[in-house]
């Protein structure tokens, strides 16, 4: 069988666009690991990067209505592999090249300058030739095949289910095979996948690529992206499939990630409601909200979960190495709080001195130069101080000469063009904000500072959740946290509590590493212990609320 989004008519129905989102989608058949769309001003000639092995690939993409790829698209392709130092360039088409073009190509191929060319006869001859879906390096751990089957007896017993697995144990692996198994017996079931963001669906519609037969073809639905048809998987934002859905659209079967966005009213509840004839499920690492609704009021309770102290000390999860910065805590501010109850606010301003930015790296370096292979994300608290601290850490150590900050103000090109780097280890620390909370995956990172302040649990998780994946080679992931929250530390303690009891079931079974949480001074660390009883109710505190610790003796 071909593949359908490969064919001729496809091709030409789907334009430029979808020439390039074609050619991305075959690009993980044929056993790419990393792929990303650069494509838009100042792409310098290049549609798409990928990785396969440790080689740069990059590829043109010229689609043409009718006639040939003239000259130019060969000029673009010479200028692209220079300017991303490329192994391999592919001059992509869903027709062919003239003449001149291609005795341009041969020109370059003498010079030592190879470039390759799929046209539109390669294209069909890569979708006959390619596997039925994409070649998996792995088979389903145990865990997985049992939250699979969990999550499908509760959809025929109820028609709703909740999946729970922290970052870095598959949660989207799991819902990409509940839902080629729905397709193995329902071929022609209409699907849908929907989150809260673009780049998060844009990623969704990648993974479920690795999941489908390429028969069946997938839509993106963004305000961006407009399908013809609703045909096959459509994978969408919430606001813009609930416009479909209010005209008419109705799917078999809905996948929800990152369920905790889902309230009690609003778009999510409203499109649910809408196809409540529909088997519905959700994904989440963190199904914690804000507004304390339930989500199993929604769903059901669990189907399966597995949280993050569960899957490391089972060995799914990287080990960690875990150090809390808190040599700048004010004894005096300890006295205080143990006397009188003091709010969370006030006592993050009395009991956290402040660190400069010089510690911060030299503490950094250490770190840097007693981890293998490094590549390091930092948080940091504002976009100004991502980009300053970027800069900090570039004019610090010729090792750190590339490094780069990340943030949603900079354009979505520049982004993957980034992430491409830090993939390869180009670039080698990236400073972000927020960007590396949700729907990026980073299995290389083995190295996490946290800079900033969050408020949040669920942030907290999931950012710690980046470096978690294994990777070969990765012996554990090293994290810095330069506290400056109490509920920082709640939850630090916390997850150490939760490892304690874990560890001591598993044994150590699959796990070479043992993951240890440490303060950078254990006196303070046993103190902390001692005063914080019931981390996991503390960490999620409001800023007003006011604390009462046990009375402090012989504090020096």
């Amino acid at each position: 069988m071909s593949a359908v989004f490969l064919s001729a008519d496809e091709l030409l129905r789907g334009g430029p666009a979808g020439l390039t989102h074609a050619v991305e989608r075959a690009l993980w058949y044929l056993g790419f690991s990393d792929v990303r769309v650069i494509d838009g001003a100042g792409d310098q000639g290049a549609d798409l990067l990928a990785v396969r092995g440790r080689e740069q690939w990059v590829f043109q993409c010229k689609w043409k209505a009718g006639g040939k790829v003239d000259r130019s698209g060969v000029d673009d392709l010479e200028r692209a592999r220079t300017r991303y130092r490329a192994d391999k360039a592919i001059l992509v088409t869903n027709t062919d090249i003239n003449a001149v073009a291609e005795a341009r190509r041969v020109a370059l191929n003498g010079v030592g300058v190879p470039i390759t060319v799929w046209h539109g006869a390669t294209l069909r001859s890569i979708g006959d030739r390619m596997p039925e879906t994409v070649p998996a390096k792995y088979a389903l751990r145990p865990y997985q095949a049992e939250a699979a089957d969990a999550v499908v007896r509760d959809l025929d017993t109820n028609g709703a289910a909740l999946l729970v697995l922290a970052t870095g144990l598959g949660k989207t692996v799991v819902g990409g095979e509940i839902i080629s198994r729905h397709l193995k017996t329902n071929p022609n079931a209409r699907i849908l996948v929907v989150a809260h963001m673009k780049d998060l669906v844009a990623q969704l519609e990648k993974a479920m690529w690795r999941h489908i037969p390429k028969s069946v073809p997938t839509r993106l639905l963004t305000g961006e992206s407009r399908p013809d048809g609703l045909d096959g998987v459509v994978v969408g934002t919430v606001e813009s499939v609930l416009g479909a859905v209010r005209v008419g659209y109705r799917p078999d079967l809905i996948m929800i990630d990152e369920t905790h966005h889902v309230a009690e009213t609003g778009r999510f509840a409203e499109l649910l409601d809408l196809c409540g004839d529909a088997e519905q499920f959700g994904v989440t690492a963190t199904p914690w909200r804000g507004d304390k609704f339930d989500i199993t009021s929604r769903f059901g309770y669990p189907s399966f979960k597995m949280g993050i102290a569960e899957g490391m000390a089972a060995g799914f999860l990287s080990a960690v190495d875990y150090r809390l910065y808190v040599d700048n805590v004010d004894w005096n501010a300890v006295r205080d709080a143990s006397a009188h109850g003091q709010s969370i606010k006030d006592l993050n301003k009395s009991l956290f001195l402040p660190q400069r930015d010089e510690e911060i790296v030299e503490h950094f370096r250490e770190a840097w130069r007693t981890t293998t292979e490094p590549r390091a994300i930092v948080f940091c608290q504002t976009i100004e101080h991502a980009e300053h601290m970027a800069r900090l850490f570039g004019s610090s150590d010729a090792a750190w000469a590339n490094a780069s900050f990340l943030h949603s103000a900079l354009p979505r090109q520049r982004r993957q063009i980034l992430l491409n780097e830090f993939r390869l280890g180009r670039v080698p620390v990236i400073t972000c904000v927020d960007v590396f909370n949700e729907g990026v995956d980073v299995p290389d990172v083995n190295l996490i500072a946290f800079l900033r302040v969050t408020h949040s649990r669920r942030i907290f998780v999931q950012q710690l959740g980046r470096g978690l994946r294994l990777s070969p080679g990765k012996e554990a992931l090293r994290v810095l946290d330069f506290v400056t929250d109490i509920r920082r530390v709640a939850a630090t303690l916390d997850l150490r509590r939760s490892l304690e009891a874990q560890e001591s079931e598993h044994l150590r079974v699959r796990m070479p590493h043992a993951s240890r949480i440490q303060f950078s001074d254990e006196t303070v660390g046993s103190l902390m212990d001692h005063w914080i009883q019931d981390a996991a109710d503390l960490e999620t505190k409001a800023d007003e609320v006011r604390l009462q610790f046990p009375m402090t003796t012989g504090i020096e």
